[in-house]
């Protein structure tokens, strides 16, 4: 089963168990996944749905320190169990030490000796940790390593 389609059938299940605020993540996150598909007008795959899924929780922890930011513990309590709605639905992350073996060998595979290599070095691992690790924490080690 793909990752739209448990998102789907997960909907339904929250429908029937009228879980509110499950239902409402599912909502917002399926809104998103249906307003791509129509602006590329296709059928995205699990990939997309990933990178959907990160910006979604991104958006919420922004929202979350902006709300704690203006003391409205009630608004970032909700944008909280919003969050820990959609990680869910994210595979599992991987460790500190897996983000910096996988960096060193990047950079290794790449020949990247200074910051002026990120792109390449950043090219290449975004396609195999999308989703499995916060790109900002890779990107902060990619930094580390290469100055």
């Amino acid at each position: 089963m793909s990752l739209k389609d448990q998102i789907f059938a997960d909907m339904k299940t929250a429908m029937r168990a009228k879980d509110a605020p499950l239902l409402e993540s599912i909502r917002m996150l399926r809104a998103a996944i249906q307003r791509k598909e129509v602006d590329d007008q296709t059928e995205i795959g699990d990939e997309e749905v990933l990178v959907i899924l990160q910006k979604q929780i991104k958006q919420s922890q922004d929202a979350i320190t902006q709300f704690t930011a203006g003391d409205r513990s009630d608004l970032a309590d909700k944008e909280q169990v919003h969050v820990d709605n959609l990680k869910g639905y994210l595979p599992e992350q991987l460790g500190d030490d897996e983000i910096a073996e996988a960096v060193a060998k990047a950079i290794a595979s790449t020949g990247a000796e200074s910051m002026k290599d990120m792109g390449k070095v950043m090219g290449l691992l975004k396609g195999q940790l999308q989703g499995k690790a916060d790109m900002g924490k890779v990107s902060g080690v990619i930094k580390a390593a290469l100055s």
